[in-house]
């Protein structure tokens, strides 16, 4: 082996203090951001007796699956998990549609209205939430579509597209347009063109907008609490208010609200996992085709 093979092997295996002490603090930082998590399993598993006592329990020990047991005798799980999977797949699915067309108006086109369009889409985010409820509110009772999914789901695409916007506008002019030109050079008519080019360098950003459409629909309380006045007709957030006072003592019992809260995280998790693998690879594949 030469003198400069072995340098280069020598400095590869060297131990740099600096890198360990970054990788100490990021592990540092990652156990104080999954602990909560942890407390939030552990006490799911845990009786109110062991909660409520003084001595703090960090391991499971002695628990068991009866909050759970009990979060599924009461049926109403079932029907708010349905509320909410229809409500955040149909904000989703058109606050991407109508924010997709927007940003592509505002970014590959010029027309007349474009600039107070713009400015339009900014002084929507700049609106308090708490300020529309009464509107909301008549606007649904008006139309009759208090207490149902479409109700909801209009006034959470209304919420999130502005946003989506402006997420989706800087991936479209992230695109240089030379690639569509150069397409259809090659024969291939605009349609063809965006749709075989520009679309797949486009879907990291679909991905990301909807990750944010998902969690603002799903997680949403105000909106739904104003709107979704029925029991039978609650999403999750409002389904997981009901367990902060036991109907019978008046007493939290926060084994089934970290149980009902681990409920209602699990499809999130599941979601934001599936989804970051696909956005990875497809800026892999979105910087390998540029």
């Amino acid at each position: 082996m030469s003198t400069a093979t072995a340098t280069v092997a020598k400095n590869r295996y060297r131990v740099r203090p600096s890198r360990v002490v970054a990788t100490v603090v990021a592990l540092i930082l990652a156990l104080g951001w999954a602990f909560p998590v942890y407390w939030m399993l552990n006490s799911s598993l845990l009786p109110n007796t062991m909660l409520t006592g003084s001595t703090p329990h960090f391991l499971p020990l002695g628990g068991s699956l009866d909050n759970f047991a009990a979060i599924f005798r009461g049926g109403t799980f079932w029907s708010a998990l349905g509320m909410s999977v229809a409500i955040t797949l149909t904000t989703v699915v058109f606050c991407l549609l109508f924010a997709f067309a927007a940003a592509l108006a505002i970014s590959r086109f010029r027309f007349k209205g474009r600039a107070s369009f713009v400015l339009a889409v900014l002084f929507i985010q700049m609106l308090p939430a708490e300020g529309l409820f009464i509107a909301q509110y008549k606007l649904m009772s008006s139309l009759n579509l208090l207490n149902s999914v479409a109700g909801v789901s209009i006034l959470y695409i209304a919420a999130v597209v502005p946003f989506t916007i402006w997420m989706l506008r800087g991936f479209v002019a992230g695109v240089p347009i030379e690639l569509e030109e150069a397409a259809m050079v090659d024969g291939l008519s605009r349609t063809q063109a965006f749709f075989r080019i520009t679309f797949p360098l486009l879907a990291p950003g679909l991905v990301a907008s909807g990750v944010y459409a998902f969690l603002q629909a799903w997680n949403e309380f105000t909106v739904a609490l104003v709107i979704l006045q029925k029991e039978e007709y609650q999403t999750l957030p409002l389904w997981l208010r009901g367990f902060v006072q036991a109907s019978a003592t008046r007493e939290t019992d926060w084994g089934q609200v970290m149980a009902a809260s681990t409920l209602v995280a699990v499809p999130v998790i599941i979601f934001f996992l599936i989804v970051q693998g696909r956005l990875t690879s497809g800026l892999v594949a979105g910087s390998v085709k540029g």
